[in-house]
Formats: C-alpha cells, sequence, structure tokens
C-alpha cells in the first residue's frame, strides 16, 4: 500500500505543538510525524496538503446516543440507519464514538444492545467507527431518572446485569449506575472482571456511598453535576466527591447549558487535567433540522441545539464535540494541548482504547483538521482514509 502524507498549518498531538506539521501514514497507522521539512518526497508518496488547517487527533465521543435519525436505544429497528449516524459525526471531526443506551424493558435493552454490536463487528458503516458500548442504566436512581423513563429504572439484579454483558459480547466499554443502590458492590465487580468501566451517575448518592463505589473500583462519573445532587458546602454528596477524588474521571458536558461555563471551569480548576472528558451527550436529532422528534414514545423539542422534553426537562443535545475546542477554551483556564486531550487522548485513556486519541508513531491514523480561521471540520481522516473534506478544492 502506498504511504500517504498529511501536511498542515500545525498540530496538537495533543501533548505538544508541532508547527508545519507532516503526519505519514502507512496501513491504517501512523508511522512518523514531525516537520514538514523532515519528509522526503518519494515517487509514490501521495501528499495531501491542508494550508488553512490544523490537525488534531479524531475525536472520541464516549457518551452519546444518536445522530442522524438513529437512537442507539432503538437500534433493533428495521428502519435504523447506523451508518447515517456515522458519516455525520465523521463530518465534525469525530473520528471514534461510544453509541450510549439508555434504560428501557429487559428485552428491549438487549435487543438494542445485540443491534449494536452485529452493526459494528459487520464493519459495514463509512466514517466515524464505533469503539464500545456505554450502557447508562437500567440500575440508576428514580429521583434522579432525568429524561429516561422513572418505570424503566429498576433495582440491581445481578442476573440481568451478566445477560446484558453477554449481549455485549466483549463490546461494552462503560456501564453507569447509582451507587447508593443495593449489591453495587456487586455490581462493580462483575464489571471489573468483565473490563468494563463503572461509572457513578444518576444518582442520590452521600458522600460514604460515593467513596465505598471509588474504593470497590468505580473510576467513571457520567455527566457531572447533571443528574446527581448540587454543590453544598455542608451536605457532601457524590458531586463533591469525584470532583475531589483524583481517582475518578469525570464526564463533563461543554455546550454552555447543561453546565454553566463558571461551572465548567470549575471542574477544570478542581481535577487533574487527564481526568477531564469532554462529552456531546448528543441525541438523535443531531445533525437535522430544529423541530420536534420522537425518542421512542417521549415527544422531545430541538430549538438551537438544545434538547427539552415536553415538560421542559433536559434531555441531551445535538452539540457536537468539535464545537467544544472552542468553547472549553473559552470556558476555563486551559490552554489549546489541554483542551485537544479533553476530546481525545483523556477519553481513550478512560476506557482502554490503545493506540488512539494521540498523533504519534504507531497510532490509529485517525486525524480531524479544522479551518484555523473558524474550527469548522475541513477534513476527518479514519484509518489512514479520507471520510469527509468540506469542500473538494480545499485540499491541494
Amino acid at each position: 500500500m502506498s504511504r500517504k502524507l498529511f501536511v498542515c498549518a500545525y498540530c496538537l498531538t495533543p501533548l505538544r505543538t508541532i508547527q508545519k506539521a507532516g503526519i505519514l501514514c502507512e496501513e491504517k497507522k501512523i508511522i512518523a510525524i514531525g516537520g514538514e521539512s523532515s519528509f522526503e518526497i518519494e515517487p509514490d508518496l501521495e501528499v495531501t496538503e491542508i494550508r488553512n488547517a490544523y490537525a488534531i487527533p479524531g475525536m472520541i465521543d464516549t457518551h452519546i446516543h444518536g445522530a442522524g435519525g438513529f437512537d442507539s436505544s432503538f437500534a433493533f429497528d428495521e428502519k435504523a440507519n447506523f451508518d447515517k449516524m456515522c458519516s455525520i459525526l465523521a463530518s465534525h471531526g469525530i473520528c471514534s464514538f461510544v453509541p450510549t443506551i439508555t434504560s428501557g424493558p429487559p428485552q428491549t435493552m438487549l435487543e438494542a444492545i445485540s443491534s449494536i454490536v452485529k452493526f459494528a463487528s459487520a464493519h459495514n458503516y463509512s466514517g466515524a467507527k464505533p469503539v464500545g458500548l456505554h450502557i447508562e442504566g437500567p440500575f440508576l436512581s428514580r429521583e434522579k431518572h432525568g429524561a429516561q423513563y422513572e418505570e424503566d429504572i429498576r433495582p440491581i439484579d445481578i442476573g440481568e446485569l451478566k445477560e446484558i454483558i453477554s449481549a455485549g459480547n466483549d463490546f461494552i466499554k462503560i456501564m453507569t449506575f447509582a451507587p447508593e443502590l443495593l449489591n453495587s458492590d456487586h455490581l462493580i465487580n462483575v464489571l471489573l472482571e468483565n473490563n468494563i468501566v463503572p461509572s457513578l451517575g444518576h444518582s442520590m448518592a452521600n458522600a460514604d456511598q460515593a467513596l465505598r463505589a471509588i474504593d470497590a473500583g468505580a473510576r467513571r462519573c457520567a455527566h457531572v453535576f447533571n443528574g446527581m445532587p448540587p454543590l453544598h458546602h455542608r451536605d457532601i454528596s457524590l458531586t463533591s466527591v469525584v470532583l475531589t477524588d483524583d481517582r475518578v474521571d469525570v464526564e463533563i458536558l461543554i455546550d454552555g447549558c447543561h453546565v454553566h461555563p463558571r461551572m465548567v471551569d470549575l471542574v477544570c480548576r478542581t481535577k487533574p487535567k487527564e481526568k477531564i472528558i469532554a462529552i456531546s451527550d448528543a441525541v438523535q436529532a443531531t445533525g437535522l433540522s430544529d423541530g420536534e422528534y420522537h425518542i421512542g414514545d417521549t415527544k422531545i423539542i430541538v430549538k438551537d441545539g438544545y434538547v427539552t422534553t415536553e415538560t421542559g426537562t433536559l434531555a441531551g443535545t445535538t452539540f457536537t464535540l468539535e464545537r467544544g475546542l472552542g468553547q472549553l477554551l473559552a470556558f476555563s483556564h486551559l490552554n489549546r494541548n489541554e483542551v485537544a486531550a479533553c476530546l481525545t487522548l483523556n477519553p481513550a485513556r478512560s476506557i482502554g482504547l490503545k493506540r488512539h486519541g494521540e498523533l504519534s508513531p504507531g497510532s490509529s491514523a485517525d486525524i480531524a483538521f479544522f479551518n484555523i480561521e473558524n474550527n469548522k471540520s475541513e477534513m476527518t481522516v479514519v484509518d489512514g482514509e479520507i471520510v469527509f473534506r468540506s469542500s473538494p478544492t480545499f485540499c491541494v
């Protein structure tokens, strides 16, 4: 196979910045990266120059429910178009994603899980690639059910948990649960035995319950501040614990609506920088126009990128991660490299994705290119192949 060289204004690896960068790829991997002048242009070398763009590793969204009309929780629907979700995400610089399934009747959840495993294993999609599953429920707090159906939330059942894991066929990466529930210690042990990251969320847990779960091996928190008690200076809850315990990675919504920008900055000042994971929590209407849609029997209203139920409850977003590049930089004190890591390297490390999230020799050739002037996605490369280009004339 011929080698491919991508040349751009600069790249964020994200650990360092390389000016006038060249990224050399072969057989789905990056084999060299450095200044453009360090590369010899051989006759069989395919060169793509993107002079008005910068590069970062392909972004990884580890908490996303859908896009382009596809909803992960209803993946079994015969009209479900998984490929549409993959192509829309790629057009926004996302190279990898973790479809997220919410609480539902036991059989419905199992069918959704099996369907996504089937989609992923078939490899007949184009665009962003699914790299795991996130199961957000059904063992949550009814009080903090959010937009999920309260009747679909239930006590921890280890038998059901094992059925979920079996249906996932080693593809499940994350499971979010409420640590105050009976048998949460047992659930954590089973998850760890199956290489699934235990994630705390949709919970009313107090400090003791949260710490007990973390001591047992929980290492992640779903959309911090959302689906949990607010911060209080005397009543210490899950929220306070995950912000101050360096063992825990925290997901953070950076759309400016779910979490106030100052609270985003609080997270970035409290947590070690490598523990911050930007997510979209995007739903099926992502990539579609504003209006009314249905997730199952629930009507959602999409306006200006924000999603609510008929009662006004926030129900995810149609926000895509590339918007977070500018917003997280504006909301926090993080520099550009640190912001890029929150969208790439940090989520990869959190779920044990090797050779992802970094532009370095041996890494997967997943690269996102953005316009220097407006941060819009210009080109996306997955496994060394161009899967999105904003304009045929943009690249030389």
